[in-house]
């Protein structure tokens, strides 16, 4: 965890990704970066979504919603005509959040990727921007 923080750390200190958070008075309740796609050979006008997270005891209340919002418009500002975001394939509450935001899964992406020590089966999808 100490890597994943140091991580994010230099994201916001250096502005790549570009990272949103969401705040409910003095509290930040999640979070999310983008930029363009990290995968190669992906056209310049695609973004990815790199990472968004809502607080466990805050889903539910739209702040998901608010923040793939934020993120659009910046990825759109930046002349993004698609976006792209990687999830583990299991985690189904996830999924089933950028499927009603309008992702599709691209068939023949899945990928197997350290996390946290173990080994986690990731999938692809992606979405028309505008």
């Amino acid at each position: 965890m100490p890597k994943r923080v140091s991580y994010w750390r230099e994201a916001i200190e250096y502005g790549e990704p570009q990272v949103i958070v969401a705040t409910q008075g003095q509290d930040i309740v999640g979070f999310v970066g983008f930029d363009r796609s990290r995968d190669p050979k992906s056209k310049n006008t695609t973004g990815e979504i790199w990472a968004i997270y809502a607080a466990p005891d805050r889903i539910g209340q739209g702040i998901g919603l608010a923040l793939w919002d934020a993120a659009r418009e910046g990825l759109e500002d930046e002349d993004c005509t698609e976006v792209t975001v990687w999830l583990p394939l299991l985690h189904e509450q996830t999924l089933r959040f950028h499927d009603l935001a309008g992702f599709k899964r691209e068939m023949n992406t899945a990928r197997t990727v350290p996390l946290g020590g173990v080994k986690v089966e990731e999938v692809r999808l992606k979405r028309k921007l505008g």
